[in-house]
């Protein structure tokens, strides 16, 4: 298939661009993807697609509009309350660009289904709000030979990465497996609304730059993003040779469904609320091993204000660094608002540090919760 001329008048502005031009649009029209979950993430992501000129876009998703969802999900309006989500999105993506095919899979992903569902595309775009989905997904993708872009995103701050079959690690290499209540949802926790937005453009920055053959995906860095502090931050992961999907002797050789209670490999990280910690430090002396206190920020952070008795080892020099407090007791890993205190304790679990454990919601809730005078240092 050939550009028509509507479509040379449409994308104008990609055909300008040397590193796209025609046939860098051809290859976009020609490519295929699916986009796992219309909603936060989903949503900006298949606007940015759809306008792009990807020939084909699939939606999954089994949910209806509600009027919660609106302060976010951007394909929907007041009069799609009540509607199956991938319909409604799939008029909104068609009165966009209607040169495109929207297909629409109104279903919840499982084991038995999600092979058949995905072989069908050629990239993938993870916008689940499920740790349960967002491991078949990966697993299924890992098996199936298809690059994957997914995204999570938590109150302020949300994170990326993609995976390339053969270049880089999956999202299972990160994270091995975290027990579905570890991370609250959107529902339990908030989300800023414009949150969404900027990680699911991001999604579909990568999954463009991915079918025309351009760019450096994010293949082995975590992307964070921090809404509050508008900053960027990099965590780079390695593909782990024992990764139950990708590694070198795989244990998962096809997609199985995971609930919180069906697998044992789970990241048995303590979620620490400010009083928990509190109470804890209090009565440390007399309660079995202390607690090392491991300031995970950056040494500005640290040196602006800390925990006293912490100890500084920025995230990015975590894993060559555990041994320094191997041994000495239970680490809890602190940071400016829980987010990169839970990749520390998943860094800190795959060395085997049996029950590492992370200050919820950071510094930012013991200032709220515990010490008010706390003056907490945006990083």
């Amino acid at each position: 298939m050939t550009l028509c001329a509507n479509e040379r008048a449409r994308y104008r502005r990609h055909l300008s661009l040397p590193e796209i031009g025609p046939s860098g649009q051809q290859r976009l029209k020609d490519t295929r993807v699916l986009v796992v979950g219309t909603g936060g993430l989903g949503c900006p992501a298949a606007l940015y697609l759809a306008a792009a000129g990807i020939g084909t876009l699939g939606l999954v998703d089994f949910d209806r509009v509600e009027l919660s969802n609106l302060q976010r999900q951007v394909l929907f309006g007041t009069e799609d309350l009540g509607q199956l989500k991938v319909e409604a999105a799939r008029r909104r993506l068609l009165a966009l660009n209607p040169e495109i095919a929207v297909l629409t899979h109104a279903l919840t992903l499982r084991a038995d289904n999600v092979c058949e569902v995905i072989e069908g595309y050629d990239i993938v775009l993870d916008g689940s709000d499920r740790l349960s989905t967002r491991y078949l997904v990966n697993d299924a993708c890992v098996l199936l030979g298809r690059p994957l872009v997914t995204a999570a995103i938590h109150r302020f701050e949300g994170q990326a990465m993609t995976y390339i079959p053969g270049l880089g690690p999956c999202y299972r290499c990160l994270f091995p497996q975290v027990e579905e209540g570890a991370v609250a949802s959107c529902a339990e926790a908030g989300v800023l609304g414009v949150l969404p937005g900027v990680l699911g453009t991001i999604q579909a920055n990568e999954a463009i730059k991915i079918a025309a053959g351009i760019g450096a995906p994010l293949i082995g860095r975590l992307l964070s993003y921090d809404a509050l502090e508008l900053s960027f931050t990099e965590l780079p992961v390695s593909r782990r040779h024992d990764c139950r999907v990708c590694g070198e002797h795989p244990q998962i050789t096809a997609p199985r469904d995971i609930g919180p209670a069906c697998d044992t490999e789970t990241l048995a990280a303590r979620r620490l609320s400010a009083i928990d910690l509190r109470d804890l430090l209090a009565s440390a002396e007399s309660a079995g091993p202390p607690l090392v206190l491991i300031d995970v920020r950056e040494p500005r952070e640290f040196a602006a204000r800390h925990l006293e008795g912490a100890r500084n080892i920025p995230l990015r020099e975590l894993e060559s660094r555990l041994a320094e407090f191997a041994g000495a007791g239970d680490p809890v890993f602190l940071c400016r608002s829980g987010h990169r205190s839970l990749l520390a304790c998943a860094i800190a679990w795959r060395a085997g540090i049996a029950a590492p454990g992370h200050l919820e919601g950071g510094l930012l809730a013991w200032a709220a919760e515990v010490d008010a005078d706390f003056e907490v240092a945006s990083d």
